[in-house]
C-alpha cells in the first residue's frame, strides 16, 4: 500500500517540473512576441521624406502597402515653430483604403515641416511614425513630434497576454465540450469536467473584455490611463476589430446558455430517446457558436487580408476549430486520466479517432495558409513569421510523435467503471446514529476519500492507463506552447507582405515604380572644416525621357550654403549605361538645377554625387533612386 502513494508523488513531481519549465518557455515566448509586428508598411509620401519642395504643397499624402483604418487625427503636421498646420481630419485619397491624406493651409511659409502619422493596418495591427520635408530651404524646428508607442508599452504587453488568453479559452471551451459531447457523454455528469469547460468560457470571456478595453491605448500608444476612457471605447467599436470583440462577447453569452444545457439535468440524466434528441440539438447550436467565434478572429486579422480572401476566411475558420478541438479535447482527456475515477478505452479511442480528423484539418488548411502567408522559401527562412512557421510545425511534430505513442496505450486499456457521479462529501451515504452533526459529517467526508482513493488505485492498476497519462501530459505539454507560437504568429507581418515591400523599396522616401517625382536626402562629409552636410535631390516626374532636376545643399544647421564644386551623375549598372553626367546650373545660394535630364531607361538608378568643400576637401556619395 506504500507504493502507491510514492508513485503518485513522484508523479505530481513529475508533472510540477514540466508545469515550471513549461512557465518558462511560454514567458520567453510572450515576451518575445509583444509588442505585434506592424502589417501595413509606409511604401511612399509625397512630399517624401527630407525633400525640399519650392513651393508649399496643398496636402500630404501617404501610400502604405495595405489598407489601413485612419481617425480624425491619424496625420498631423507642424510647422518650424510646432503649431498644427493641416485643415480637417485624416481621410483615404479617393476612397483608397491604401492611403491617408491631410489638406494643409494655403499660406505655408519656407522652413522644415514634421508630419507624424498613425494608423491601424487592415488586419488590425497599429502602426505609426514620422518624417519631414522642407519648403524652400532648410530650417530649425522646434516641432516635438509626440511619442508614439503604438502596440507597444505595457499596453501592448498586456494586449499580447490578453490574445493568447482568449486563444486558450477558446481552445478549452470548445475542445472540452466536443470532447464531452461527442467521445465522452458520461464525463459531463463530472464536476471536474464542467469546471474544465466553464473556465474556457470564463477565461475567454475575461480576456475579451480586457482586449476590448486595452484596445485604444495599444492601438494609440497612450498608456494604461484610457483603459476605461468610455469616448475611447466607443471609438473601438466603431471600427471592424473593436466590432469582432464585441460580437464575441455576444456569442459568449450564447454559449453559457449552451454550457447550462449541456450541464442541466435533463441532458446528463434524462432516459436515452430525450437525451440523443437534446444531444442533436446541442451538436448544431455548438456548432454554431464555434463557428462565429472563430470567425472573429478570421475577419479582423490575416485571413481578411492580402489574397484569396474569400477562400482563406473560411479555411482559417476551419484550421481555428481543428485546432481548438485537437487541443482543448487534449486539455480534457488529461483532466480525466488525472482527476477522474476513470475514462472509458472507447471514449479515448473516440478522442484518438477525432484527434486524427482534426490533425488532417490542420494539414491541409496550414499547407495553404503557409503558402498564403509566406509565398517562397526565401521567406520561410528570411523572415520573422517564416522562422516561427518552423518553429509551430517542429512543435506539432513532436505532439504528434507524443500522440502516436499515446495511440499506443491506448490499444492496451483495459475498460473500468466509471462512477456516475463525483463524490459528494457532504451528501456521502453513511449510517451514523451519532446525534453530532460534526461527527456525522466527519465520518461522510472520510468514507467519500476512501471510496476516491479506492477508485484510484483501480484506475492506477492498469499500467497502461499509467503510460497514457504521461505521454498526454507530454502532448499537453508542448501543445500549450503551439498555442504560443500560433499567438505569435497571428501578430507578426506574414512573408509575404514583407518581401512585397522589400520589392518596393519600402521606406518613407521610397518611390513608386511606376514614376513620379523622387526626393532625395544624402548626408555628406568631406573632413574639412565646415565640411559636414546635406544635400538634397527633387528629380521630376521620374520618368524615362527628360527630367527636371533640383539640387539644394545645406550645412549642418539647415542653412543653404555655397561650395567650389559641385557634379552628379546617374549609372544603371543592371543595364551598363552610364554614368551620365549632369550640367547643373547654378540658381542661387546652395541650389543648382538641371532643367531637362535624359534617362533613358527604367530602373534603379545610381546617383552620384561629388561635393568639394576646399581645395583638398572632397567626397563622393552615392543613392539609389527609381525612375518609372
Amino acid at each position: 500500500m506504500a507504493a502507491e502513494p510514492l508513485t503518485t508523488a513522484r508523479g505530481r513531481t513529475t508533472a510540477r517540473r514540466l508545469l515550471l519549465v513549461l512557465a518558462a518557455l511560454l514567458t520567453a515566448l510572450l515576451a518575445g512576441a509583444a509588442p505585434a509586428s506592424a502589417h501595413a508598411a509606409l511604401l511612399r509620401t509625397d512630399p517624401g521624406q527630407g525633400a525640399v519642395v519650392f513651393t508649399a504643397p496643398s496636402k500630404v499624402l501617404l501610400t502604405f502597402s495595405e489598407g489601413v483604418l485612419l481617425s480624425a487625427d491619424s496625420v498631423r503636421v507642424l510647422d518650424p515653430s510646432g503649431k498644427q498646420v493641416q485643415q480637417g481630419a485624416a481621410q483615404h485619397a479617393g476612397g483608397a483604403t491604401d492611403t491617408a491624406t491631410v489638406r494643409l493651409r494655403p499660406d505655408l511659409g519656407n522652413g522644415t515641416y514634421t508630419v507624424a502619422w498613425k494608423a491601424v493596418s487592415a488586419d488590425t495591427h497599429p502602426v505609426a511614425g514620422a518624417w519631414t520635408f522642407s519648403v524652400g530651404a532648410p530650417s530649425k524646428t522646434s516641432a516635438a513630434v509626440p511619442e508614439q508607442d503604438a502596440g507597444g508599452g505595457t499596453a501592448g504587453v498586456l494586449y499580447g497576454i490578453g490574445r493568447y488568453l482568449a486563444y486558450g479559452g477558446f481552445a478549452l471551451l470548445v475542445g472540452s465540450c466536443a470532447f464531452l459531447s461527442v467521445c465522452w457523454p458520461r464525463g459531463a455528469r463530472l464536476r471536474v469536467m464542467r469546471r474544465l469547460a466553464v473556465g474556457g468560457w470564463a477565461a475567454m470571456a475575461a480576456a475579451t473584455l480586457a482586449l476590448l478595453l486595452l484596445r485604444g491605448p495599444y492601438v494609440n500608444g497612450t498608456g494604461l490611463g484610457g483603459v476605461f476612457d468610455l469616448g475611447a471605447v466607443r471609438s473601438v467599436i466603431d471600427t471592424k476589430p473593436g466590432a469582432a470583440l464585441l460580437c464575441r462577447l455576444l456569442l459568449l453569452a450564447a454559449a453559457a446558455v449552451y454550457l447550462s444545457v449541456l450541464f442541466g439535468a435533463e441532458f446528463t440524466r434524462g432516459a436515452w430517446a430525450g437525451r440523443r434528441n437534446l444531444a442533436i440539438g446541442l451538436a448544431l447550436g455548438g456548432a454554431v457558436i464555434a463557428v462565429g467565434l472563430a470567425a472573429t478572429w478570421s475577419l479582423a486579422e490575416h485571413a481578411s487580408v492580402g489574397i484569396q480572401p474569400g477562400v482563406a476566411v473560411p479555411l482559417d475558420v476551419l484550421h481555428l476549430l481543428a485546432m481548438a478541438v485537437w487541443l482543448g479535447g487534449l486539455a480534457a482527456l488529461l483532466t480525466a486520466l488525472y482527476r477522474t475515477a476513470g475514462i472509458e478505452r472507447e471514449a479515448v479511442r473516440r478522442f484518438s479517432r477525432t484527434a486524427f480528423g482534426c490533425v488532417c484539418v490542420l494539414a491541409a488548411t496550414g499547407i495553404y495558409q503557409s503558402w498564403r502567408q509566406v509565398g517562397s522559401w526565401h521567406a520561410l527562412a528570411t523572415t520573422s513569421y517564416g522562422r516561427l512557421l518552423i518553429a509551430k510545425v517542429a512543435l506539432v511534430a513532436v505532439v504528434l510523435g507524443a500522440a502516436y505513442v499515446s495511440r499506443r496505450w491506448t490499444g492496451r486499456l483495459a475498460d473500468q467503471d466509471v462512477p456516475e457521479e463525483e463524490p459528494e462529501p457532504v451528501a456521502a451515504s453513511v449510517e451514523v446514529t451519532s446525534s453530532d452533526p460534526a461527527r456525522a459529517a466527519q465520518l461522510a467526508r472520510q468514507r467519500a476519500a476512501l471510496a476516491t482513493a479506492r477508485a484510484r488505485r483501480r484506475r492506477d492498476a492498469d499500467p497502461a492507463r499509467a503510460g497514457l497519462r504521461r505521454s498526454v501530459l507530454a502532448e499537453a505539454a508542448v501543445a500549450v506552447l503551439v498555442l504560443a507560437v500560433a499567438t505569435a504568429l497571428s501578430g507578426t507581418e506574414p512573408g509575404r507582405a514583407v518581401e512585397e515591400t522589400a520589392t518596393a523599396g519600402a521606406t518613407p522616401s521610397a518611390v513608386p515604380a511606376s514614376g513620379g517625382p523622387v526626393f532625395a536626402t544624402i548626408p555628406f562629409d568631406t573632413g574639412g572644416a565646415n565640411g559636414k552636410g546635406t544635400a538634397s535631390v527633387h528629380i521630376d516626374p521620374a520618368r524615362t525621357g527628360s527630367n527636371e532636376l533640383h539640387l539644394t545643399i545645406a550645412d549642418q544647421a539647415g542653412n543653404p550654403v555655397d561650395v567650389p564644386e559641385v557634379d552628379l551623375s546617374f549609372t544603371l549598372r543592371s543595364r551598363g549605361v552610364g554614368p551620365l553626367p549632369v550640367k547643373l546650373g547654378h540658381d542661387g545660394t546652395g541650389v543648382w538645377t538641371a532643367p531637362s535630364v535624359q534617362l533613358p531607361m527604367a530602373g534603379q538608378w545610381q546617383l552620384s554625387l561629388t561635393v568639394r568643400t576646399s581645395d583638398i576637401d572632397e567626397v563622393t556619395e552615392t543613392k539609389n533612386v527609381a525612375i518609372g
